[in-house]
C-alpha cells in the first residue's frame, strides 16, 4: 500500500513537471486533476516558509517604528488579516477553479493586452523589487556571519553584502529553473525548520527581558498623532498582506482543490506572519533594532545567532524562486509570441537581472522598505477590487475556458483592442483615490484615513467603478464574453 502511493505521488511530480516544462514552451494551459499535485499541508508549508522569511521580521520591525507592541499586535492582525482577504478573492479563488495560471485567466478581467500592461508595470516592479530585498537580506545576515566568524568588522550595506546578494540570486535562479516540486520539496524542509526558530528567539527574548519592559517599550520613531501612528501601522500591514497577491494565484492552482488553494493561502501566511512578526516587534523594541539580521545574532549569541542567520538566509533563497516562479509565468504568457521561444531557464535568469543590479545598492530598499510596501499596495488594492467585482459580482463565478484561449477577431474577450478600458479605468480611478487619500511619500492624509484606512475605500470604488463602467461599456452591448458562456467549457462554484 504505501508502495502504491510512493509511486503515485512520484508520477504526480513528473507530470507537474512536464506541465510546467510545457508552459515554458508553449504557454499556459488548463493543469489536468494529476498534475495538481498540492494537497492542503503541502501548500501550508510552502505558504507558511514565505511568511517567515526575513521580510516577515523586518515588518515587524517597521510596525514599531509608529506604535508599541500591543498596538503592533492589532495593527498586524487586523492589517493582515483584511489585506490577506482581500488578497485571496482576487487570485486564489479564480486560479485554482480554472486550473489555469493566474495571468492567463486575468485575460477576463483586462483583456489580454490589457494583462500585459499589469504585469509589465506594477506586477514586474513589485515582484522585483521584493526578490532585491530577500537577496539584499541574505546579504546582510552572511555579512553579521562573517563578523562573528572571523571578527572582520565589515559595513552591514558594503560590498560583501552585493556579492552575498548575487549569491543568493544565483541559487535562486537554480531553484526556480528546477520547477515547484522542487521548490515544495525544499520548503518542507525549511517551514518546520522556520517555526522552531521563531520559537526559540522569542523564548530567549523573554528570558533576557521582561514582560512588562516590552509592554511598557514605546515606539521606536513615532510621530505626534497616535492615532494616525496607529492607522498607518494598520495601513502598512494591509500593505504587507496584499503583497502576496502577485504569486499566489499561479502558486495555488497546482492545488487539488478550493480548500486546499483558500485556507493554507491564508491561513499559513497569517500563522507564519503573526509568529514571525510578534519576535521582529518584540526584539526591535528590545534591543532598539528593526532589521533581524542586526538583532539574531545579539539576542542568540554567536553559535545559535550564526545557525540561525544561516537558516533564515536559506530560507530568503526558497522565498525568493517562489515569487519568480510566478512572476516569470506572468511575463512569458503576457508577451503574445515575443518570449515564446525562449527556454525557460533564460527567462528566469532574465528576471532576476534587475535584482542583481539593485543589490549594488543595498540600503536603498531598507530605507524605503515602508514606502515601498505602502505604494504597491496601493496599486494592488484597486487590481483586487476590479478581479473581485469581475469574476465574483459581473461574471457570477462563470468563466468560458475557450474564450481564455481564443485570439484574434474571434475572441470574444477582445473587449477594446484587447483590454478593458472599463477595469483599466476604474484601476486608474481607486489607485488615485488611495493615493489622495493617504500619500506614503509626503505623508499626508485625508480625515477618513483615520477611521476607515486607504485600502478599503480604494476596493469598494475599484469595485463600484467596474461594475458601473463594464456594463455600460461590454455588458450591456453583449461584449466581453459576460453573458454567453459556452458550458461545456465554463468553470464555476464547486
Amino acid at each position: 500500500m504505501n508502495s502504491a502511493k510512493h509511486e503515485t505521488t512520484e508520477t504526480q511530480a513528473v507530470r507537474v513537471e512536464q506541465a510546467v516544462a510545457r508552459e515554458a514552451t508553449f504557454g499556459s494551459l488548463p493543469l489536468l486533476k494529476a498534475e495538481r499535485v498540492w494537497r492542503a499541508g503541502d501548500f501550508s508549508w510552502v505558504t507558511i516558509s514565505l511568511a517567515i522569511a526575513t521580510w516577515a521580521f523586518l515588518t515587524g520591525g517597521s510596525t514599531v517604528l509608529l506604535v508599541g507592541f500591543t498596538d503592533g499586535i492589532a495593527a498586524m492582525l487586523i492589517g493582515n488579516s483584511l489585506g490577506l482577504a482581500i488578497m485571496a478573492l482576487g487570485s486564489v479563488m479564480l486560479s485554482q477553479r480554472l486550473g489555469v495560471e493566474q495571468y492567463r485567466a486575468l485575460k477576463s478581467v483586462f483583456g489580454i493586452v490589457g494583462v500585459g500592461i499589469v504585469v509589465f508595470t506594477v506586477v514586474l516592479l513589485v515582484e522585483m523589487g521584493w526578490t532585491s530585498l530577500l537577496g539584499v537580506m541574505f546579504g546582510r545576515a552572511f555579512t553579521e556571519i562573517s563578523n562573528q566568524a572571523f571578527g572582520a568588522g565589515l559595513d552591514t550595506f558594503g560590498p560583501l553584502v552585493t556579492v552575498f546578494a548575487l549569491a543568493a540570486i544565483f541559487v535562486g535562479w537554480i531553484v526556480l529553473s528546477r520547477g515547484p516540486v522542487t521548490i515544495s520539496k525544499l520548503n518542507r524542509f525549511v517551514a518546520p525548520g522556520l517555526i522552531v526558530i521563531v520559537t526559540a528567539m522569542m523564548v530567549l527574548l523573554m528570558s533576557q527581558h521582561s514582560w512588562s519592559d516590552l509592554l511598557a517599550a514605546p515606539p521606536m520613531a513615532p510621530f505626534e498623532n497616535e492615532q494616525l501612528n496607529f492607522m498607518m501601522a494598520v495601513e502598512f500591514n494591509l500593505g504587507a498582506g496584499l503583497s502576496w497577491w502577485p504569486v499566489m494565484g499561479s502558486l495555488s492552482r497546482l492545488t487539488r482543490g478550493p480548500r486546499a488553494a483558500l485556507w493554507p493561502a491564508y491561513g499559513g501566511i497569517i500563522l507564519g506572519t503573526v509568529a514571525a512578526q510578534i519576535v521582529g516587534m518584540a526584539a526591535a523594541l528590545m534591543i532598539g533594532e528593526a532589521d533581524p539580521t542586526a538583532w539574531m545574532v545579539p539576542l542568540g549569541g554567536p553559535i545559535l545567532g550564526v545557525l540561525t542567520l544561516l537558516f533564515v538566509g536559506f530560507a530568503n533563497v526558497t522565498s525568493m524562486a517562489s515569487i519568480a516562479y510566478s512572476t516569470v509565468l506572468a511575463v512569458k504568457q503576457s508577451s503574445g509570441e515575443v518570449l515564446t521561444r525562449v527556454r525557460w531557464p533564460l527567462l528566469c535568469a532574465g528576471f532576476l537581472v534587475l535584482p542583481a543590479i539593485l543589490s549594488f545598492f543595498p540600503g536603498f530598499m531598507y530605507e524605503k522598505f515602508m514606502t515601498f510596501v505602502v505604494i504597491s499596495g496601493a496599486f494592488i488594492a484597486a487590481l483586487c477590487g476590479v478581479i473581485i467585482a469581475d469574476y465574483f459580482i459581473v461574471r457570477r463565478q462563470r468563466i468560458s475556458l475557450r474564450a481564455l484561449y481564443a485570439s484574434g477577431a474571434d475572441d470574444p474577450m477582445r473587449f477594446t483592442g484587447g483590454v478593458n478600458v472599463a477595469a483599466m479605468a476604474a484601476v486608474v480611478i481607486a489607485s488615485a483615490f488611495y493615493l489622495w487619500i493617504y500619500n506614503p511619500i509626503t505623508l499626508e492624509t485625508q480625515a477618513i484615513f483615520a477611521y476607515a484606512t486607504a485600502t478599503i475605500p480604494t476596493v469598494v470604488i475599484a469595485m463600484v467603478a467596474h461594475v458601473v463602467l463594464t456594463n455600460v461599456l461590454y455588458v450591456r452591448r453583449g461584449r466581453g464574453a459576460y453573458r454567453d458562456i459556452d458550458t461545456f467549457a465554463a468553470a464555476g462554484r464547486k
